[in-house]
């Protein structure tokens, strides 16, 4: 009997990985992201947009100048006005087969992780956290996303597999403007209670197809940067309700911002997840 050439026996493999991981997106477990939140970071449709009026300006000589539209800008309220270092901080989390006690430190998160090959799960508030003075901004906080992702893929299994990493962050802002009970959130339907969640548009999906006993290490460096904002004076008017008063006493008092994230991995034997967050405005 002829035996298949080692470059058969290699495409037949790569067919087989090619295959199980068509029907790995079919069955994809997604259980463990977050529910969808409404985000401030991306442009309402032109419908949504309130237009309010620009405001005046003047060149260098004292004169006044015609003032950029919300259709020439996009948002006339930041236009023109120069970039504010604001803040910084990060957020770890470990996913390992056994976590060390807690000791306390928010900024540190073990997540334990299920015996192969069935997936896990995890939903973490509050990783991290920036809190601005009142007046930091005038209309616009914007965010820098950088996470360090160290993946250790190990599929123990006979029969060939897709390992998965995926994670969805959000961001908590918190204002005592918000908690106000007759405020209601449009997105959630409830009172605010003081603080409102704003999705990111940062979140991540890796599959990497793993032959039978094989182990792989990846490691992924990058970062995202805000579009609209995580929050504008703009968005709190236009998506979250607020009166243009309510809107410009948000940036007046003082804002917290926590760092949420939630995913799933499967065929991961270690990870170490590091989220950095700068926080700029205007």
């Amino acid at each position: 009997m002829k035996l298949p050439s080692t470059r058969s026996v290699a495409v037949l493999a790569s067919a087989a990985l090619l295959a199980t991981l068509i029907a790995h997106a079919a069955r994809m477990d997604t259980r463990g992201m977050a529910a969808e939140h409404a985000s401030a970071d991306l442009l309402p449709s032109a419908k949504a947009v309130r237009v309010a009026a620009p405001p005046a300006i003047r060149d260098r000589a004292g004169n006044i100048a015609a003032a950029p539209s919300q259709g020439d800008v996009g948002d006339v309220d930041s236009f023109g006005r120069s970039l504010v270092w604001l803040g910084v901080t990060q957020g770890n989390l470990d996913l390992s087969s056994s976590c060390p006690p807690d000791d306390g430190d928010p900024t540190t998160n073990c997540v334990a992780l299920n015996a192969a090959p069935g997936p896990t799960t995890f939903d973490l508030d509050g990783i991290a956290h920036v809190t601005l003075p009142g007046k930091a901004a005038n209309s616009l906080l914007c965010y820098w996303f950088s996470p360090i992702l160290s993946v250790d893929y190990l599929n123990p299994t006979a029969a060939s597999d897709v390992g998965l990493l995926a994670y969805s962050p959000t961001l908590t802002v918190e204002s005592e403007v918000l908690d106000d009970p007759a405020l209601i959130d449009p997105t959630t339907g409830a009172p605010f209670d003081g603080k409102l969640v704003t999705a990111m548009t940062a979140s991540e999906h890796f599959e990497v197809p793993l032959a039978p006993g094989q182990q792989q290490f990846e490691r992924s460096r990058d970062s995202a940067v805000c579009i609209a904002g995580l929050l504008s004076k703009s968005a709190l008017v236009g998506t979250y309700g607020l009166t243009d008063a309510q809107a410009k006493q948000v940036f007046k008092k003082p804002i917290t911002i926590s760092l949420n994230v939630s995913g799933s991995v499967r065929l991961v034997d270690e990870a170490s997840l590091m989220f950095g967050l700068r926080v700029v405005g205007d």
